[in-house]
C-alpha cells in the first residue's frame, strides 16, 4: 500500500497539481483546503508526509506548521512547504512568533518556491518519504 500525503492548500490548481504528481507516482493523495481542515485530516488519516501551503484563510500554513513541531504526537510527519512566500519569510515570521514566547521550531524538510515543477516535487517527496 502506498504511503498517504496530505496535500493543504487553498488553491484548487495547486491541490490538483500536487494531487497528480502524487498519484503519478504511487501515492495516496488527501487534500485539505486550509490549516483548519489539515488538522482535522491529520489526526483522522495520519499521513506519512505534509505537502503545505502558507498563506491560507481559516487557519494560515505558519500556524499549522507551528502546530505539527510543538505537538509531541504530530512532530514526526515530515513537512514540505510549497508556497509563493519566500522561504526567508517564513523561517522570519517563524523566529516572530518564538520570540513572542513560542517555542523555537525547525526548518521543514523541504521548502519550494511556487512554481515548482513536477520532478522537483516528486524528487523531493522520494527524498523524504521513499
Amino acid at each position: 500500500m502506498g504511503k498517504k500525503v496530505l496535500v493543504v492548500d487553498d488553491d484548487p490548481d495547486v491541490r490538483l497539481f500536487s494531487v497528480t504528481v502524487l498519484e503519478e507516482h504511487g501515492y495516496i493523495p488527501i487534500e485539505a483546503t486550509n490549516g483548519e481542515e489539515g488538522m482535522e485530516k491529520i489526526k483522522q488519516e495520519k499521513p506519512d508526509l505534509l505537502i503545505l501551503d502558507i498563506l491560507m484563510p481559516r487557519e494560515s500554513g505558519i500556524k499549522l506548521y507551528r502546530t505539527l513541531r510543538t505537538d509531541t504526537s504530530l512532530e514526526h510527519i515530515p513537512v514540505i512547504v510549497v508556497s509563493g512566500i519566500a522561504k526567508k519569510s517564513f523561517l522570519r515570521s517563524q523566529k516572530a512568533l518564538a520570540e513572542f514566547g513560542g517555542e523555537i521550531v525547525p526548518e521543514p524538510e523541504a521548502y519550494l518556491e511556487k512554481p515548482v515543477e513536477p520532478d522537483v516535487l516528486a524528487d523531493n517527496i522520494k527524498k523524504i518519504i521513499g
